[in-house]
């Protein structure tokens, strides 16, 4: 049996000022520009196990210990099948997924993809509850626990926002916020303003929650976004310019303007769906 050792380390040297009752924000700040890594997670993944349970355990390294054919192991002891064995169509997964379907389409990160994107394909739109919830929390009071409020965009934005800890999302997020800030003007409309980060609440209408519900989401400037709830129609449209999307995902986080129910300003914490766990 061969196996592939993924190792994953950032080092982000980040100094935090707790938020006060007087109303005053945690920045956030870093002593470089770049991220470095080096070792601190060693992640043994086999190789003849499914490429989506491979991504997952590249992707969160803190939680996830290991996988066989059709389990995940959580550190903690938690047992997570991958693969239900249900044909569904597009809907049904997106209502009653499994971990299988939700790594079943491929994302492409990236000025080359599929645009517009194919009916029904929108990689990251799927979402198995339950693994979120047990990283992030199972109820807005759990999540709120690991919120801290960072500056956004100063000097184009500002507004403060909140965000997750956890698997250092927010430290990503300051490092999407100093990129951006460095964009020529032309670009700053398009960030002048937020549509938001956490906000536990279920995606309109359905019963399913929203990833601002984790505070591992934000919506960018939505008077230049387009939704596809909003303009009743699944026809693509996007004025959002590809420079900043690359940004985001970077650092992990995918675009729901390259889904075919297409949400322009929403950006999402997926690195499952943009790391590489290539077998040798």
């Amino acid at each position: 049996m061969s196996q592939l050792l993924f190792v994953f380390l950032v080092i982000l040297n980040f100094q935090c000022a707790e938020n006060s009752g007087d109303g005053s924000t945690l920045e956030v700040v870093h002593d470089s520009t770049d991220v470095v890594m080096e070792v601190t997670e060693v992640v043994h993944v086999n190789t003849e196990i499914p490429q989506g349970l491979r991504r997952l355990l590249v992707a969160y390294p803190e939680f996830l210990d290991s996988a066989d054919g059709n389990n995940l192991y959580w550190k903690d002891g938690t047992v997570m099948v991958y693969d239900d064995g249900y044909d569904k169509t597009h809907e049904e997964k997106l209502n009653n997924p499994d971990l299988e379907d939700m790594m079943s389409q491929e994302y492409i990160p990236g000025v080359d993809w599929d645009s517009p994107p194919p009916e029904d394909f929108e990689p990251g739109r799927i979402r198995f509850e339950p693994f979120f919830k047990k990283m992030y929390g199972a109820s807005s009071d759990q999540v709120n626990e690991n919120l801290v409020s960072l500056k956004w965009i100063p000097g184009i934005c500002g507004t403060t926002v909140k965000v997750n800890t956890v698997n250092g999302v927010a430290e990503k997020l300051n490092k999407i916020s100093e990129e951006l800030s460095q964009l020529p003007a032309e670009f700053h409309k398009y960030l002048a303003r937020t549509g938001g980060t956490f906000n536990w609440r279920n995606i309109a209408g359905t019963n399913r929650l929203s990833t601002h519900a984790f505070g591992t989401a934000i919506d960018i400037n939505t008077e230049y976004s387009d939704y596809w709830k909003w303009n009743n129609s699944t026809q693509y449209r996007n004025k959002i310019p590809i420079e900043i999307v690359v940004i985001f995902e970077k650092y992990g986080f995918i675009w729901g303007g390259k889904w075919f129910h297409y949400d322009t300003m929403h950006f999402e914490y997926r690195p499952e769906l943009l790391n590489q766990a290539e077998e040798e």
